[in-house]
């Protein structure tokens, strides 16, 4: 699994006024939770924005560097502000390479489905993420369901996922992650002028009838 190193350190001071002091100095206030504790420390608004916008949501393992020791980590969340979009907080969780940890990893789709391709289906998402137990460095960035072999009412579900050995699936395995669905066919509306034709049209023909059989009962009195 990658792994990238963020210069860390721990920080004394807490609170709003506090963390807007470090904001203002371009230093993100952050947290680092281990067995039930948190640890408030602090990360360069450099490194930490260029590590979450390149990594972009997929799970890294993170190295931070402390200058008395490293710690490895997970990001956990980060915090954005609404309107500026500008990084607040971030809370990351110490993993020991020794112990399994739970979390959750991005599903990310490849290949275009025969059933889109060849009959003009709609291909539908379901999960966009699932929940997995393993060691830190077995936890993979994302998963990618290959579903170029889907045809029109075909799925996958999580428990059609192959994944690497070491790795237990917690999500439900009978959750949808993807289907191809038929075509939506559009009903073509009839004019009411066409409606009206329609309609009309077998009394015509029953009162042409009619006059025919009268036409012909004439002709067999006159006859006789």
């Amino acid at each position: 699994m990658q792994r990238i190193t963020l210069n860390a350190e721990m920080r004394d001071t807490v609170g709003k006024g506090a963390a807007r002091a470090l904001r203002r100095a371009d230093v993100i206030p952050a947290v680092l939770y281990r067995a039930g504790k948190s640890y408030p420390m602090k990360l360069q608004r450099k490194e930490l924005v260029h590590f979450i916008k390149t990594t972009a949501g997929e799970q890294v393992i993170v190295n931070l560097k402390f200058a008395d020791s490293d710690r490895l980590a997970l990001l956990k969340e980060y915090q954005v502000d609404p309107i500026k979009g500008e990084l607040l907080h971030a809370d990351f969780f110490e993993v020991s390479l020794t112990e399994e940890v739970r979390v959750t990893v991005h599903v990310v789709t490849v290949g275009e489905p025969i059933g889109v391709k060849r009959d003009g289906g709609i291909l539908q998402h379901g999960l966009r993420e699932i929940e997995i137990e393993c060691l830190p460095d077995k936890i993979p960035g994302h998963i990618e369901v290959d579903v170029s072999g889907l045809e029109t009412g075909d799925s996958i579900h999580v428990s059609d996922l192959s994944l690497p050995e070491g790795i237990k699936v917690l999500t439900d395995p009978a959750e949808l992650v993807a289907t191809v669905t038929a075509p939506v066919v559009e009903e073509v509306a009839v004019p009411a002028a066409e409606e009206e034709e329609a309609a009309e049209a077998p009394e015509v023909v029953k009162k042409g009838k009619k006059e025919e059989e009268a036409e012909e009962e004439k002709k067999e009195e006159e006859k006789s």
